[in-house]
């Protein structure tokens, strides 16, 4: 019971903790920077593209899209390594 007890009050602390956090974000209005004003005002003129998401995540940070997926097929080919079926001859490595 006193075990029960401990759960339940650690629970509560915890998810006061997060309630708190969350409500001392300020979601939905982000402040303005310097860069966002770029984007806006030069985002269509430099990329040609008429959705500012679309033109930040492929143009202006293109590079850094492409290391994203650079590392996610990395995972994906590894992970399809490692469950893929033994051929014929081949013997699991347990040393």
């Amino acid at each position: 019971m006193k075990k029960m007890l401990v759960v339940g009050v650690s629970l509560l602390i915890l998810a006061a903790f997060f309630g708190a956090m969350a409500m001392s974000f300020s979601f939905g209005s982000p402040k303005m920077t310097d860069m966002d004003d770029y984007f806006l005002r030069n985002g269509q003129e430099q990329t040609g593209s008429n959705n500012e998401c679309t033109a930040v995540v492929f143009d202006f940070r293109g590079f850094d899209t492409l290391g994203e997926s650079t590392v996610l097929f990395c995972a994906i080919v590894g992970a399809a390594l490692m469950f893929r079926k033994m051929q014929g001859g081949e013997e699991y490595e347990d040393e």
